[in-house]
């Protein structure tokens, strides 16, 4: 069984805290979520929902690519047992591929339930082409197309945590528009003017439940480590061809509408930041997981809950860390990791080992 014990006799918070992280091997800020938790399962909390829109193809060849790449996010989500909803793979109904996105983002992916609605993750995925005129970025449907202001006008109600991944040429737009409070927001380009077809949508497809994306080793791979991998495997990509980069993936999660790249992050940490001071990303897109390893799965949702509660204010520590001293710094920082470590001893059934 995971313990902790503090030790609470050091004196002065600079040498408790050192002693107290020492002792649960997180001095140095990387923490391990990777406790056993036993066989709990907790089947009443609220699953993710995934709506998979796939666009007009334009050729034979895109459209066989486009399927292959929703049949990815297809398996990932049924393994992570999430609702799942796909638009334009079936043939054109009544209602044009437009009009059934709208009508199931107004019923939150039609998960029914009113507190699973508000609750669960939805994760909007885009797959197709995009065009841009120089002042607003659309996403290609067949039949009618949807602009970027129109889809931030339908996710509006929508309380839920939301993921929207635009895997489209000319996307960079939609971060701008989509970019809000516990959002993330991932883009196949940086801006509407990378109008080439955008292989980055393939890469994250294949990305999203490989054990190799899985940087911080805790046996699931979360958005921003399948970001991160797949912006690597489209550099290398055009490396291989010995061709110009036509793409230029963005990830945006603290809702400042600016996005930033994958060589900003070493590791599933940005080491970079705007010049404007802004807060960096990565933080919300780390945390969502659309396959959950089995201790994840096992750790209580109101303790996951508060576990990234925790987690958002370590991290917001560290960004002010410059400006304190250590001891004030370690002062801090001690009764969230106490808690933190309590949270995981409270929650890890008896026998464990």
């Amino acid at each position: 069984m995971f313990k902790f014990q503090c030790p609470m006799n050091v004196q002065g918070p600079m040498a408790k805290a050192r002693r107290c992280l020492s002792s649960i091997g997180i001095w140095s800020l990387v923490i391990p979520w990777t406790l056993g938790f036993g066989n709990w399962t907790f089947a009443d909390e609220p699953r993710s929902a995934v709506l998979i829109v796939v666009g007009a193809e334009g050729s034979a060849e895109y459209g066989q690519q486009f399927s292959m790449w929703a049949a990815r996010w297809r398996d990932a989500a049924k393994l992570g047992r999430a609702e799942v909803v796909q638009i334009g793979l079936a043939d054109a109904g009544a209602e044009t591929d437009r009009e059934q996105l709208k009508k199931r983002l107004a019923e939150a992916v039609g998960a029914g339930d009113p507190r699973r609605e508000q609750t669960g993750p939805l994760w909007l995925i885009l797959i197709g082409h995009g065009t841009f005129d120089g002042k607003v970025a659309r996403f290609n449907l067949r039949g009618p197309d949807v602009a970027a202001g129109e889809l931030s006008e339908w996710l509006k109600p929508i309380g839920r945590p939301i993921a929207v991944i635009n895997c489209a040429s000319s996307s960079g737009p939609f971060l701008n528009e989509l970019s809000g409070p516990n959002r993330v927001v991932v883009t196949a380009t940086r801006s509407g003017n990378e109008y080439n077809f955008a292989r980055f949508g393939d890469f994250l497809s294949a990305a999203i439940n490989d054990p190799q994306a899985d940087l911080d080793k805790d046996e699931q791979t979360s958005l921003l480590e399948a970001f991160l991998l797949a912006s690597s495997r489209v550099q290398e990509f055009y490396a291989g061809e010995g061709r110009l980069m036509t793409e230029h993936a963005l990830l945006d999660d603290n809702g400042d509408k600016l996005g930033t790249p994958a060589d900003w992050f070493q590791g599933v940490r940005a080491v970079k930041s705007a010049k404007s001071g802004a807060a960096v990303d990565g933080l919300r897109a780390a945390r969502r997981h659309l396959v959950r390893s089995a201790r994840e799965e096992q750790l209580p949702a109101e303790a996951r809950e508060r576990r990234d509660q925790l987690e958002q204010e370590l991290a917001d520590l560290r960004v002010r860390k410059p400006q304190l001293s250590e001891d004030e710094y370690l002062s801090l920082i001690e009764p969230l990791l106490v808690e933190l470590a309590k949270l995981y001893e409270s929650n890890t059934p008896s026998g464990t080992k």
